[in-house]
Order: C-alpha cells, then structure tokens, then sequence
C-alpha cells in the first residue's frame, strides 16, 4: 500500500486543482478501493503536527492544501488571494448569490438595493459564480449560482459548508414577498 500512497501523493502533489476519486482512479490506475485507502491513510499522514499541508476536500474532490493555521502567515506571499480583492459590493454580491442559489440579477439587485450588473460580470469573470439556467417566469431571466472555484476560493467541501447564518442575517437574503 506504501507505493499507492505515494502514487496518489505524487499525483496530488502536482496538481493545483481538486481531484475527484474517478480522475484519480483514472490517473493512477489503481483499483477504486486502493485509492480509497490511500487517501485515508494520506488525511492521516496529513492531520499529525508535524505536517504543515492537509488534504482538504473541495467540491467532491481532494487536493493538497496549506493548513489553515498556517495560511495567513503564508497568504501574502503565496496566495492568490492577495492577487484577488474584492470590493465590499462584489463581496456582498457573492453572499447573496451563495446564500440564495439559484438567484436572477434583478432578484440580487432586489435584495442589495442597488444594480447588480458590474458586481456579476466581475464574479463571472472570475469564476466563481456560474448561469445555472433560466427561470421559468415571463422574460426566462438568467439563475446564477457558485461554482467549484468558489468552494475553492473559500477552502469549502461544499456549499452546505457556508457559515450558518443568524435569522436576522437570513432574512436579508430573503426577497420580499417569499
């Protein structure tokens, strides 16, 4: 199992983006049930202190990451999240759409009170939100939700994995009349 492990390692070393169980079977070509093992036994490597790297589960995939702890000591130099600062609008816009799933532009707008429409396209342009299709009103307005990018941007499993919010901070996303 040691020579597994240190396949799957290799594998996870070198990529920069999260990897499903499929890709890496395919990757590595080894049997659905080695992956599965080696990467158990890669998450227990990976938790002991001396380590300074996690496996870290993003979107239904796993990649190698930087421990949390030691991320902000890091991130200046390291991060592309020093390179990528949103403003509090694009932020808040984000939340929104995280939080309201599929949501039209004028439904954001609706909410924030102001338009929508630069704070979208610089979220698009960036990768983190996605059109997930047309609801089925008159004028079909374009649904927009996260994408796999954001769940990496915010080092998050899956959406599920969004901070829970207060009844205060949740009736804010509500729209009016819902």
């Amino acid at each position: 199992m040691e020579k597994e492990t240190a396949l799957l390692e290799a594998i996870l070393y070198l990529e920069t983006d999260p990897l499903d169980y499929n890709t890496l079977i395919r990757y590595s070509g080894l049997s659905k049930e080695a992956v599965h093992r080696a990467i158990e036994i890669l998450e227990e490597k990976y938790r002991r202190a001396d380590s300074g790297v996690e496996l870290t589960r993003i979107g239904g995939g796993v990649m190698l990451s930087v421990k949390k702890e030691y991320w902000d000591n890091l991130k200046e130099r390291y991060g592309k999240r020093n390179e990528t600062r949103f403003s509090r609008a694009a932020l808040e816009t984000l939340s929104i759409i995280a939080y309201s799933q599929p949501i039209t532009r004028s439904e954001v707008e609706a909410i924030r009170g102001v338009q929508a429409d630069t704070m979208i396209r610089v979220l698009l342009e960036k990768s983190l939100i996605r059109e997930m299709g047309k609801k089925d009103v008159p004028g079909k307005p374009v649904q927009y939700g996260t994408t796999r990018e954001f769940l990496r941007f915010f080092r998050l499993e899956s959406i599920a994995d969004l901070p829970k919010l207060s009844e205060h901070e949740a009736d804010r996303f509500e729209l009016e009349g819902n």
